[in-house]
Parts: structure tokens; sequence; C-alpha cells
């Protein structure tokens, strides 16, 4: 076992469209790579290694590499894949300084994969690595540069279904960049696709709009998809972040709501303003306004006006994180 140490990941290497060049040239013989992502899954690890093997021996695939991205987790997922790559060396692992968050680990997972054609899928078993070849099929059926996985029917208790689809019909209603609404994770894609994917250069990292984004002919299959034993890392509060990720990452529908709610509200008041002009005219006599409707109209038009600005806001930090430069990820340790 090598393991590979370093503090960065130097620009050239998180920029480059060649990232594998990381640790060494693509390998030619490496026909497939298996990246996966891992955030508590130590109780998944052996299971889907087993189940991956069996399902690339099904499909005769003798050569490939399952590259296994430790996003900071805090079990002994990576202890438990250090274990098991003494017995296998076509096991890797890339270990994450920090949790940097699922899209950005298989961002890494990317950056590390030398093989021919790259199958992502995540290593809780929800989708089993069984079905990889129905997607290797479909690729070559196809001609495809990428097959990716759609659930039928949702997953999950009512609030998970519901909030899963109404996040990408939202999604899709104010972007440009179409997303199939029950898209997963799961997908298998050929190299050239996957070297465009990496030179996008995006700091703010919402993956799904990214993938589609690059183009590509792209093929969906039906997946059936299991609920996870134990409870999901995806927490609500997440959900909501990646939803602004994503919305001000690829849609410039709520700056041009600004706008128009701007516009709106200024005729209003430019309306209201030669009413109450007109009336003081005609009826010089009258009371023109209460207190307190005034504090009502003064403390309605301030609510909106922040919420204004925080729109704008999410937009000006997200002009901030992409100035900045940093890497999207970085490796403390690769076990390669």
């Amino acid at each position: 076992m090598t393991s590979a140490k370093t503090t960065h990941v130097p620009r050239e290497i998180a920029d480059s469209p060649n990232m594998a060049a990381a640790h060494g040239e693509l390998d030619s013989r490496c026909i497939v790579s298996v990246v996966t992502m891992v955030y508590r899954s130590a109780g998944f690890l052996t299971e889907f290694i087993r189940q991956t093997k069996d399902a690339l021996s099904q499909a005769n695939i003798a050569n490939y590499e399952l590259i296994f991205v430790n996003d900071g987790s805090p079990d002994q997922s990576l202890d438990h894949l250090i274990a098991l790559r003494q017995e296998d060396a076509r096991i890797k692992i890339v270990d994450l300084a920090r949790n940097f968050g699922h899209h950005k680990a298989a961002l890494a997972g990317l950056a590390y994969a030398r093989g021919n054609l790259v199958f992502m899928i995540d290593c809780d078993l929800e989708v089993s690595p069984g079905t990889f070849p129905k997607f290797l099929q479909t690729l070559h059926e196809s001609n495809a540069d990428v097959v990716y996985g759609i659930q039928e029917k949702r997953k999950g208790g009512w609030l998970e279904r519901v909030g899963g689809g109404a996040f990408w019909k939202l999604f899709n209603r104010l972007s440009d960049t179409k997303v199939p609404e029950s898209v997963l994770t799961e997908r298998l894609m050929t190299r050239s696709y996957v070297t465009a994917l990496l030179s996008l250069g995006d700091r703010n990292i919402f993956l799904a709009g990214m993938m589609y984004w690059a183009g590509f002919r792209q093929v969906g299959i039906p997946i059936e998809k299991q609920t996870r034993e134990g409870d999901s890392t995806y927490s609500v509060r997440k959900r909501i972040s990646l939803l602004v990720e994503a919305i001000t990452s690829f849609s410039t529908v709520p700056l041009k709501l600004v706008l128009a709610i701007g516009v709106a509200f200024t005729l209003c008041a430019l309306a209201f303003a030669a009413a109450l002009l007109i009336r003081k005219l005609l009826f010089p006599s009258s009371i023109l306004v209460g207190f307190t409707t005034l504090a009502v109209l003064i403390l309605g038009l301030g609510g909106i006006i922040i919420t204004l600005m925080g729109v704008l806001g999410l937009y000006i930090s997200r002009i901030f994180v992409q100035t900045q430069g940093r890497p999207t990820f970085i490796v403390r340790d690769f076990h390669g």
C-alpha cells in the first residue's frame, strides 16, 4: 500500500481537465473506474465491494479500480477501507481533509479516476451495484456518453417524496438547464465526458446541474432505489441549502424577479402619490393617511427591501466564492 500525503490540491491539478494526472497517466488497461463517496458508511462497505465485484464479473470486466472518497466520515469507514485495501490493491482511497459535501467529494473521485469508463454510485446500497451491467449494455446500445439512473417511483415518506419532486420542479422552472426530476447519483460516463465535466471550473458546486449543462449525449434508464438502512445523511436543512445553491448557480430568474418587484412597487408608489395629490387638490380639508396605515406601509416595504437585498446578497456571495479561487476540495491522503 502506498500513501501520498498532501496538504492541498495544486491549482493545476484541481482545475485541469486531466486531473487523473495527480496520481499517474490515464491507464488504458483500466477499463472501468467505480467511484463512490463515503460518509458514515462503515456498515455498507464490505457488502458494497462484494456486490460491485460480482457485477463487474457478470459484465466480463476484469480490469477495474474501486475509488472510495472519504468525505471526512466521522465513523470507522477510513480504517475499514485501509484494511480492505490490504487484501485488494484495486481499492483506492481518496481521503479528504474534511467534510466538503457529497457533490465536491464526487468531483474528487472523478479527478482520481483513470478508467476509460467511470461508474459513479453511492455505497449505501440504496441502488444495487448489480445494476452496472444494465448501465453498460445501454451505453453500448445507445452509443451515449452518459447513462444515468432514474427512479420511477420516489422512495421514502410523504415529505421526502413531495419535497424531492418539488425541488426539481422548482429548479427546472427557474433554470435554463433542465434536469430529469427523478435523477439519481448513479451513472456510467465516458472518459471524454468526465474530462469535459472536470474542466468547468465551478466553485459553487451543484453537480447535477453541471452534468447536464455540459451536454453530450445522455440517456436515462429506470432503476429501483431501496430505502437506506439507518438515518439519511441529507437533512432538511441540507436539502434547502442545496436548493439555494442550485438556483443561484444555474438561474438568474430571482434577479429578474427582484427587478420586476422593484419596478412594480415603484409604479404603485407613483400611482398612490398621484391619487393623494389629486385628492388633496379636490378635497383640501380631507385627511390623507392615518398613522396606522403609514406604519404598516413602512414595515411592509422594509421587509420587502430586506428580502430583495438578501436575494442580491446570495448572488454576490457566489461571486465572492468563485473569485476566491480556492480549490474545490483538499486531499489529505491518497492510498493507491
